[in-house]
């Protein structure tokens, strides 16, 4: 009862108090401000220390209260008083000018407060988003003392685009957008002279008061103004300013404006999208950015300094206090944290924007920046580019971003290459760079290539890989093909495994067992591949039974989880299941491997010889290559019984050549047995690492024996290629 007669009485005293005292008040408060204008004398005194504050809070506070008294959609007087009479253009003119002191900060708080807190749609009036388009070009200067003010503005009108997209064409092209869509001629006319043009979009508004109050008492205290002309892909507007606030030192400030770049350009229309890319900075003001961070970083970095730092995100874009410091590791972070929010702008970016955005990093970056660095002749200069655009890569998310870097690095062709090409794309000089003289230049690019494989593309395996292998020109033409393994040669049989192995007095550990029938399930073909691998290295060059946690099980393990990875990332290419029937005439063309395994084969039949951390890198570049669920991959890298066409060679076969090549140096090494078994142990930190001789043939037995088990146990994990086996279950331990 007594809640029903308060409402009453509130009824009543709300209908008894007339509006016109809402207008008055609201008159009132503006002739305050105006007045002080023309009163004051003191130039250096600071709007805080006036009553301006106080009497735009009032004004706010009577647009709001109005509102709610308001019928939905309807504009009350006060709001229509603030249209007509452009105090928001004037407004813009005081913050502008910065006087009194400070009033640029309560302008952009004022704008930000009428937009959040009154409902009625404003900025569709040219009286609004005009002015919310000239006080956007006060902002966006990193630095600025209202930058905490500017953002906390550009939020609320990226909330409101939120609400409604078609609004952004608006704030982007203001009165060029009404002048197409309505024909009209607006005078650009300063803020200051628009109180005698009547507003054509309001036809029901009111002649603006020329009184006291307007804008004219404002001109013999304002400072001249030169005009401003809206739009034009060289001015400021929302896309500029955020881009400005997004390079602020202020970590909260850049973050909050990166976070309102990627709402604008996610819920932009087809309209405001095009405009973005054809008629404003957007894109080349963002990639500028991205190519000052880059050459703001020393000219050489370590890849191991760079590798710490991979994973920065943009929202987190400064470097971890716990890595260790060293010179540019600042400008290194903002670099990474910053491409990171390209991705995720290219990501989330309407297809317009993203396709546009993607070019640009192409193009101003990759081309003019990196592409140069990566062909110089420096190795300093090769390394860190190199390194660093190994870390892009791994960062890479965005499919249209991913497109345009794979273009970039392997370019369109996609043919077969023959021997005694030389090309001179950037492709062919990158896998040059993978036997390098400097074995830091081929591990850094053979890690590019090892990233850029497990990247989403199916591009990359079929230029790299299977535009060589299709057809399958490396088996031999005349026989038929084998239906079981038992058909088909034993090690000792194979042309490249006699070569020599023999005579030096070779045996294998263990030869295979004859096979029995092959089970429909294919298991017994998997035990015969996997022990291939297995008994390829001979007893006296193994030393893993001597030492726990080197057990095969552990790399099957490993390899069950890899392959259902890799098996997802490339399902969406429709791959076959089982290879082609083999054409029985002879290829046109001999087979050649292609510059990429070519490198690759020599590197690796070259492990006895090279450097430890150099083997382990090509070894892991060969394994992701083998985990590819496409079966001429399976059969190329995994096959040890592939009758091979004269010349050719696959992965077994470059293996056994080192096997016979490792045969022939084990003779030459006194108490090679315990000198294997201390190089073992050093590598895995058991014992203090001390300087030995033929260390770097020792280290390579080692990684010789474990690429031998890794291969095992991806075979074990594949097989069969055709069939389920994407829904393998994982096998138990130890089982082969």
């Amino acid at each position: 009862m007594l809640s029903r007669l308060g409402a009453l009485l509130q009824e009543a005293v709300g209908a008894w108090e007339p509006t016109l005292d809402l207008l008055e008040a609201f008159v009132e408060h503006w002739k305050g401000i105006t007045h002080y204008y023309i009163e004051s004398t003191d130039e250096n005194t600071p709007v805080k220390e006036t009553d301006i504050p106080w009497r735009l809070k009032q004004m706010l506070d009577i647009l709001v209260y109005e509102e709610r008294q308001q019928a939905a959609g309807e504009a009350g007087p006060c709001l229509e008083y603030l249209l007509q009479h452009k105090i928001l253009e004037t407004l813009c003119t005081l913050g502008k000018a910065e006087y009194p002191p400070g009033m640029r900060q309560q302008v952009f708080q004022f704008f930000s407060k009428v937009l959040a807190q009154v409902q009625h749609p404003l900025l569709h009036y040219l009286n609004v988003h005009r002015p919310v388009q000239k006080l956007l070009r006060l902002g966006g200067v990193p630095g600025s003392l209202t930058e905490k003010e500017e953002v906390q503005f550009t939020t609320v009108l990226c909330s409101k685009i939120q609400q409604d997209p078609a609004l952004l064409t608006y704030i982007l092209e203001g009165k060029k957008t009404v002048a197409r869509k309505k024909a009209s001629k607006e005078p650009t006319a300063l803020p200051r002279e628009m109180s005698s043009v009547e507003d054509k979009e309001h036809p029901h508004s009111k002649a603006p008061d020329r009184g006291p109050c307007g804008a004219q008492a404002l001109t013999p205290q304002l400072p001249a103004e030169a005009p401003e002309h809206d739009g034009g892909i060289g001015e400021s507007n929302l896309i500029t300013s955020l881009i400005g606030l997004c390079k602020s030192k202020k970590g909260r400030v850049a973050l909050k404006a990166q976070e309102n770049l990627l709402l604008l350009v996610s819920v932009a229309p087809q309209a405001a999208a095009t405009y973005l890319v054809q008629s404003s900075p957007c894109c080349p003001a963002i990639v500028k950015y991205l190519c000052q961070l880059y050459q703001s970083m020393p000219t050489f970095l370590d890849p191991a300094d760079i590798a710490a730092l991979e994973g920065i995100s943009w929202r987190l874009p400064s470097a971890p206090s716990d890595e260790a410091s060293f010179l540019g590791k600042e400008a290194l972070a903002a670099f990474l944290g910053w491409f990171d929010y390209c991705d995720h702008l290219v990501a989330e970016a309407h297809t317009v924007v993203a396709d546009a955005l993607a070019k640009a990093v192409a193009e101003k970056l990759f081309m003019e920046i990196l592409q140069p660095q990566l062909l110089h002749v420096s190795e300093q200069s090769v390394l860190t580019s190199t390194a660093l655009l190994t870390a892009l890569l791994r960062q890479l998310r965005s499919p249209a971003l991913l497109q345009e870097t794979v273009a970039f690095l392997l370019g369109p062709e996609q043919r077969p290459a023959a021997p005694e090409d030389s090309p001179c794309t950037l492709c062919a000089h990158l896998i040059r760079h993978c036997d390098h003289l400097s074995d830091e230049i081929s591990i850094a690019t053979l890690r590019l290539f090892e990233e850029l494989l497990q990247k989403p593309h199916e591009q990359v395996v079929r230029s790299l890989i299977l535009c060589h292998l299709e057809g399958r020109p490396y088996v031999a033409r005349g026989s038929q093909e084998p239906e079981s393994y038992e058909d088909t040669l034993d090690l000792e049989e194979d042309p490249y495994f006699t070569d020599g192995l023999l005579d030096a007095g070779f045996q294998p550990s263990a030869k295979p067992p004859p096979a029995p029938a092959t089970n429909s399930d294919g298991k017994t073909a998997v035990t015969e591949i996997v022990n291939s691998f297995l008994c390829l290295v001979p007893e006296e060059a193994k030393t893993s039974a001597f030492l726990e946690e080197t057990g095969y099980d552990t790399y099957v393990h490993d390899a069950y989880g890899l392959f259902q990875e890799c098996s997802s990332r490339v399902a969406p290419w429709g791959w076959p299941l089982a290879l082609t029937p083999l054409d029985p005439h002879e290829p046109e063309q001999p087979f050649f491997e292609g510059h990429f395994l070519r490198m690759l084969f020599e590197r690796m039949s070259r492990i006895l010889e090279q450097p430890y951390s150099l083997n382990l890198q090509v070894t892991s570049v060969l394994s992701r290559l083998a985990l590819f669920p496409h079966p001429l991959i399976h059969e190329y890298f995994l096959d040890p019984y592939i009758n091979l066409a004269p010349g050719c060679r696959s992965l077994f076969s470059v293996l056994v050549r080192v096997i016979g090549d490792l045969m022939q140096r084990i003779q030459r090494v006194p108490q090679f047995p315990g000198k294997l078994l201390l190089v073992r142990k050093q590598l895995m930190g058991h014992i203090p690492g001390e300087q030995l001789d033929h260390q770097t043939l020792l280290q390579g037995v080692v990684v010789l024996e474990e690429f031998c088990k890794e291969l095992a146990a991806i075979a074990f994990v594949k097989f069969p290629p055709q069939g389920p086996h994407l829904h393998l279950s994982p096998p138990p331990k130890g089982h082969v």
